[in-house]
């Protein structure tokens, strides 16, 4: 069985420049690596482990591999209750790089919005509606509303 790795790199590629566009700075392909590896730590360690096999079920490859970067899935992770809280875990997960990634709450809302417009690019509706059943009350409308709009 062919492995096709250019294949993988390619859709890679094509949904890390869908996200710098969303991002609003199509050229800055590092910033939007930095910013989908935030979001999606800050995500995996909000859900179920088994939510995070279904989601990574439907991401290109190489989005997996960001995904589970690092990872332990038998840690207990700390329970996000807010939208605020959840952006606090995106900015500290982007370390040393958050200053210039984001300067505050609303950039990492902006960047989380972009993150999730472009994974609903990807994965289906009812994976979606599953991710978004798991999340506090405070985050639900939100990301439901990021995951029907273009």
């Amino acid at each position: 069985m062919p492995l096709h790795f250019e294949k993988h790199a390619a859709k890679g590629n094509e949904f890390v420049n869908r996200l710098a566009a969303r991002l609003g700075d199509p050229e800055n392909r590092d910033r939007a690596g930095r910013v989908l590896r935030s979001v999606l730590h800050a995500l995996r360690n909000r859900l179920t482990l088994q939510e995070s096999f279904q989601l990574i079920a439907q991401l290109p490859m190489v989005i997996k591999a960001l995904y589970i970067e690092g990872w332990q899935p038998t840690r207990h992770h700390e329970k996000l209750k807010t939208m605020t809280e959840f952006c606090e875990a995106v900015m500290r997960d982007d370390g040393s790089s958050a200053w210039r990634d984001f300067s505050g709450e609303s950039d990492a809302i902006e960047a989380t919005e972009a993150v999730i417009k472009t994974i609903a690019d990807y994965v289906s509706a009812g994976e979606l509606h599953d991710i978004v059943a798991v999340l506090p009350e405070d985050m639900k409308e939100q990301f439901m509303l990021w995951s029907h709009t273009p």
